[in-house]
């Protein structure tokens, strides 16, 4: 199935966020999440069924919220849980980028302030 079809068409309860028909982000982080659960789709990591499953059970758990904010926190959760179900990578595989990433982050969060130095 092609994967923009597959987005377009995900049930209303699991749908990604849009405003004006446009797939609608808050921070870079949710564009990056959800461009690394559509590429490990296209890489045949897993099929899109399994992801939308996974997003379907999480958003079930608790409520779905609005805003993207929220919602790509439920869309990060499902990756991450398809990702080790598949065999990915494992969960310290997965603490470990995530520390990585936070401290990159951080780093370069720091990096854009100017202190008058």
């Amino acid at each position: 199935m092609d994967i923009d079809r597959a987005v377009a068409n995900m049930d209303e309860a699991i749908a990604a966020p849009r405003k004006n028909g446009e797939l609608q982000f808050d921070a870079p982080w949710q564009a990056r999440a959800f461009g690394l659960a559509v590429a490990l789709n296209e890489a045949n990591s897993y099929p899109w069924a399994d992801f939308s499953t996974r997003l379907s059970e999480i958003i079930a758990e608790g409520e779905r919220s609005e805003g993207p904010a929220a919602y790509y926190d439920q869309w990060l959760k499902a990756l991450e849980t398809l990702a080790i179900e598949k065999g990915l990578l494992s969960e310290d595989e997965l603490r470990a980028k995530v520390n990585a990433v936070t401290v990159e982050d951080d780093h370069d969060h720091e990096g854009h302030h100017h202190h008058g130095h």
